[in-house]
């Protein structure tokens, strides 16, 4: 093989193609090939993901359920099953390291390969890429698109070129000039904020981006604007990140039944929400006193802001106290979607009690009867009943962790699973 094939550094993005649905659909045959919608239970109204077939009719994550079946009346929903993704993820991850150890698992069905010391091992980028997309076949029955380029900015737009199941190589020498005609929002990392202050400068294609100074992009968003300002000339510095941060925001959401004005149900959801926060808090030893509480109303945005405990604490009770003030104070009946909590200030937990906080006594015991008898088993009694639908991955899922959403049992089951397709052959 000769020496000049090989790149100076090499980047392989794998990137499952609709992954939970494509899960529902290995699992039962009769879905495959047809429309199917993936949500959080069997009546959840907010589509997590979708298959290919349904994308086909416009249906995208993130639409409701009933708008969906007014593009495709034939749409097939399915409850999300989060443990059974997980399960899946953590094996491709896996064995992807027999390929090459440095990875960064990016999230549930993405990761970087960093493949520049293996091209003796295995061959040429491209000869790679083929190998990473075999593997995961092999492993999980299900089709991936993977990209190849000199860093990870490219690689993961190479792997959006060509979906499903695609293998793109962008080579280091054309990436500035097929970057050029492209919109910068082709790019990840450009949302819609800092897409409208590029277009205030005239900035809409990555080509464009050569008019503009790079100081102006880093005086206005630091570090991060000097990355795009160098990825849309198809140039990224980035290393792999391959351990976990420390938690800097630690947070859960709910999108909700549009238009909710009920008080009593829009307390029930903070109060799921407070739940599964502290439960996770607890369970990585954290704490917080600053936490962001939010109802969002689709023409006003976010109501609610920044509330404060009198210390960092993982207590159901208080936080569920700071839910109580911030209705009382930002709402007055307004039609609310989503709602949000978020622990803007997690810390390890303090094990120096204050002498005049009283104590938090039953949550070790409550956490122990969760993690061995299902993480629903004793909850605060307005949540009775009103827990049936699973945990949602999050979007930056990692397979351990204070990015993993599963519970601690449920983890510990996943370690050693298979897909199913494999236990049913052995």
């Amino acid at each position: 093989m000769q020496t000049e094939q090989f790149w100076q550094r090499a980047i392989i993005h794998v990137d499952m193609n609709a992954f939970f649905a494509s899960i529902e659909q290995l699992d039962q045959p009769q879905l495959r090939n047809k429309p199917v919608a993936v949500t959080n239970g069997e009546c959840g109204s907010c589509i997590i993901t979708c298959s290919y077939e349904a994308r086909h009719y416009g249906i995208k994550t993130g639409m409701r359920f009933k708008e969906a079946l007014r593009l495709c009346p034939r749409l097939i929903r399915r409850p999300a099953n989060p443990a059974r993704y997980a399960a899946i993820s953590r094996a491709i991850m896996a064995d992807l390291i027999n390929i090459s150890p440095d990875i960064e698992i990016f999230s549930v069905d993405e990761a970087f390969l960093d493949v520049t010391a293996c091209q003796k091992l295995w061959g040429t980028p491209e000869q790679i890429g083929k190998l990473v997309k075999q593997q995961v076949w092999q492993t999980a029955n299900l089709p991936c698109s993977v990209g190849i380029a000199a860093n990870k900015a490219m690689a993961k737009f190479a792997a959006n070129l060509n979906k499903p199941d695609g293998c793109t190589t962008l080579h280091p020498q054309q990436a500035k000039q097929v970057l050029a005609p492209i919109r910068v929002t082709e790019l990840c990392g450009i949302g819609p904020g800092i897409a409208r202050f590029l277009a205030a400068y005239g900035v809409l294609t990555c080509g464009d981006m050569e008019k503009l100074p790079i100081g102006i992009l880093a005086k206005r968003f630091g570090n991060l604007g000097r990355r795009i300002w160098y990825m849309c000339q198809g140039i990224d510095f980035a290393p792999l990140q391959q351990e976990v941060a420390a938690a800097k925001s630690m947070g859960h959401g709910k999108v909700i039944p549009p238009g909710t004005t009920d008080s009593k149900a829009l307390y029930t959801y903070l109060s799921h929400m407070s739940h599964k926060l502290t439960v996770r808090l607890r369970r990585h030893d954290l704490q917080a006193q600053t936490f962001f509480i939010g109802l969002r109303n689709r023409q006003l945005g976010w109501l609610g802001g920044k509330a404060k405990l009198a210390a960092p604490s993982h207590d159901f009770k208080r936080l569920i106290k700071l839910c109580r003030n911030t209705l009382r104070l930002y709402w007055s009946g307004q039609p609310i979607d989503q709602v949000q909590i978020t622990a803007l200030d997690p810390q390890p937990t303090d094990l120096q009690a204050d002498l005049f906080q009283q104590p938090e006594t039953t949550h070790p015991v409550t956490d122990l009867i969760n993690q061995r008898f299902g993480h629903h088993t004793l909850v605060p009694g307005r949540l009775i009943k009103k827990l049936a639908t699973p945990d949602v991955i999050a979007p930056a899922w990692k397979p351990s962790g204070h990015r993993q959403s599963l519970s601690i049992n449920t983890i510990a089951d996943l370690t050693t699973a298979k897909p199913k397709h494999e236990r049913r052959s052995n």
